[in-house]
């Protein structure tokens, strides 16, 4: 049986995630301004038909898959970013980060997009903080750094949005945003997991040093709608 974080999406929609999510038991997804992820229960070329004509936007849209796959004709596909996916295994750390680590709310949401935007941490919107668990640090009252929570699926928990200022990096930020993450999921007897591009090789280093190890190479397939 393939293993559920192979298919996290798909996974996350149907358990953790499934207040979140729409479509029917081929095919799920969450709502635009939320997240851009899609999940299909099989790879098939009629899932990729039945997305298609459930998804009620032209894109994009974002499918991970943990082998590059050739993606049926009726979808454009403007770019497919090559990452991996680390699973934490370290030892419990049972430090507590520093009080400065603020809970985010709908009223941090515009800083939030500015920094993402600035950052690119991966897809971002309107609603992405329903996920839940987002922290910061501010500095001068504006959001310095951040991470939260995304795909739910089951036992195994997503660390992402993890992203600092250009103008504070190197003061320990996302270390401690993350040692916050790790804390949370596992006290509640979960498992941390995290995507990164290939790449990003100053990422990967703290990943690391935290207790992730990589499991698997993941693919993310931009997908948009293409003119009949």
């Amino acid at each position: 049986m393939e293993h559920i974080l192979a298919s996290p999406a798909w996974h996350a929609l149907n358990s953790g995630n499934q207040n979140l999510a729409f479509g029917n038991n081929r095919v799920k997804f969450f709502a635009k301004e939320v997240s851009p992820f899609a999940g299909l229960a099989e790879n098939t070329p009629e899932n990729f038909q039945l997305l298609y004509d459930t998804l009620p936007h032209n894109g994009p849209a974002l499918f991970m898959t943990p082998v590059e796959i050739d993606i049926p004709a009726q979808w454009h596909i403007p770019q497919m970013i090559a990452g991996i996916q680390m699973v934490w295994e370290g030892t419990p750390n049972g430090d507590d980060p520093d009080s400065q680590l603020v809970q985010l709310t709908d009223e941090h949401i515009p800083q939030m997009l500015e920094l993402t935007k600035l950052t690119n941490p991966g897809p971002f919107s309107v609603r992405t903080i329903d996920f839940g668990h987002y922290h910061g640090i501010f500095e001068d009252g504006r959001l310095a750094a951040m991470a939260g929570q995304r795909m739910h699926a089951y036992n195994y928990a997503e660390v992402s949005a993890v992203c600092t200022h250009p103008g504070h990096t190197g003061k320990g930020y996302a270390r401690q945003l993350l040692q916050q993450q790790i804390n949370r999921i596992t006290s509640a007897g979960e498992i941390p997991y995290l995507h990164v591009r290939f790449d990003n090789d100053r990422a990967i280093k703290v990943y690391k040093s935290l207790g992730f190890r990589k499991s698997r190479d993941m693919y993310f397939y931009v997908l948009k709608k293409a003119e009949r």
